[in-house]
């Protein structure tokens, strides 16, 4: 079977499957990439937790980028625990319970509605007016709707109509009211400097003219710019004209999958190998319901390491089956230069962003180890898991 002599293959027959593994060289990598435009367009690159909350692995990112964006208190307390005071905070909603804390942990609180801003902003108000010198005062900011879709499934997409993200143009006053300081819009997903160039069209057109009034703008996540193909020096062209224009404003950005894109991978074992119908499916110790959950969400195929080119004519083919009840936990198919067999094991590429923060223990099924491959050494457990953490999920 064809496989590259990966970091991964180093353990591969060392570490119990199904097993995550993250490496710190490819982690690194981006973290440089994600710098190096920060610093080239003038703009604060924050991590988004709901991508990656590994905080093992925060020491690491903690070198080049040490604020978060946050959307819920949990991910804001992880931030202040791990990875650094400065939290930009978005929810969707907030409670008379939760805005407290938000407002003791967060430096930035982005706001859905205009009525959830009415609501809470004499909070911000009067913490404002009760800090001392030199310390951070709570900023305020709007989320907005530039109605402008890029993003083919609609699970992903905020701006699909009737999405319930964001003011709309026509329900802004001329004059945006007293602390309202950024607006916010989130539009992408995994998209490329040219999706967002359309999405700044569409937001300067529909709110360009409160910008004046702005102090900062907050242009979401989904910029994937640590893929191979996306064009860097477009998006800094991007956001260098944006200075230009409007000089006084600060830009923010807030990609998740960027930070730990092709950093990560799944390693499992084929358990059994059934045909039906002639389809012949591989069943792994691992579950796409459970532990790849945006497989059947979005959907994709992830690559494997070990199967041959999508466009192979010859081959032998299979698709791969979880280990979970759930009738649709498979996905496929996939060639292989030999047939599969029970013992076998696959590498499935990419699976650092958007895995491990989504994954569930339905069924009661064992949750995979993760490590850490460290540069120059072997792989370092991070955690593994136990029938403990199912009985305690469930208490």
């Amino acid at each position: 079977m064809q496989s590259s002599q990966s970091s991964a293959e180093q353990a591969h027959n060392i570490i119990a499957t199904p097993y995550y593994i993250v490496y710190e060289d490819k982690l690194r990598r981006n973290l440089s990439l994600i710098s190096e435009v920060a610093s080239k367009a003038d703009v604060n690159i924050i991590m988004a937790f709901k991508a990656n909350a590994l905080w093992k692995t925060f020491p690491i990112i903690r070198e080049y980028v040490r604020a978060s964006t946050a959307s819920s208190l949990n991910e804001m307390r992880l931030s202040l625990d791990f990875l650094g005071d400065e939290v930009h905070a978005y929810c969707p909603v907030y409670t008379d319970s939760t805005f407290p804390e938000f407002l003791k942990g967060s430096t930035h609180i982005t706001f859905n509605s205009l009525s959830q801003f009415s609501k809470y902003y004499p909070l911000i108000k009067a913490h404002n007016e009760t800090l001392r010198d030199g310390e951070r005062k709570v900023s305020a900011g709007l989320r907005v709707n530039p109605r402008c879709s890029v993003i083919e499934t609609d699970i992903y997409n905020p701006c699909v109509p009737g999405s319930r993200f964001g003011e709309l143009a026509e329900n802004l006053p001329e004059t945006l009211p007293e602390g309202l300081e950024g607006f916010h819009f989130h539009a992408l997903c995994e998209s490329s400097s040219q999706d967002l160039e359309k999405v700044l069209d569409a937001f300067f057109s529909q709110y360009g003219k409160w910008i004046p009034q702005l102090k900062w703008l907050n242009m979401g996540g989904g910029h994937l710019m640590t893929r191979k193909d996306y064009d860097t020096g477009h998006l800094i062209s991007l956001l260098n004209g944006i200075h230009r224009r409007y000089p006084h404003l600060k830009l923010i950005m807030e990609p998740g999958s960027a930070f730990t894109w092709q950093t990560g991978d799944l390693v499992t074992e084929v358990l059994d190998v059934v045909e039906n119908a002639g389809i012949k499916t591989a069943i792994i110790d691992a579950s796409f319901a459970c532990h790849m959950p945006d497989c059947l969400e979005m959907p994709y195929k992830p690559a494997i390491a070990e199967a041959l080119p999508d466009d192979s004519d010859s081959g032998y083919e299979y698709r791969l089956g979880g280990n979970s009840c759930l009738s649709g936990d498979f996905v496929g198919t996939w060639k292989f230069d030999r047939p599969l067999k029970a013992g076998d094991r696959l590498t499935l590429l990419d699976m650092n962003h958007y895995t491990t923060v989504k994954t569930n223990m339905f069924n009661g099924i064992q949750h995979p180890s993760i490590w850490l491959k460290p540069f120059g050494s072997e792989p370092r457990l991070l955690r593994s898991f136990s029938y403990e953490d199912y009985r305690d999920r469930m208490d």
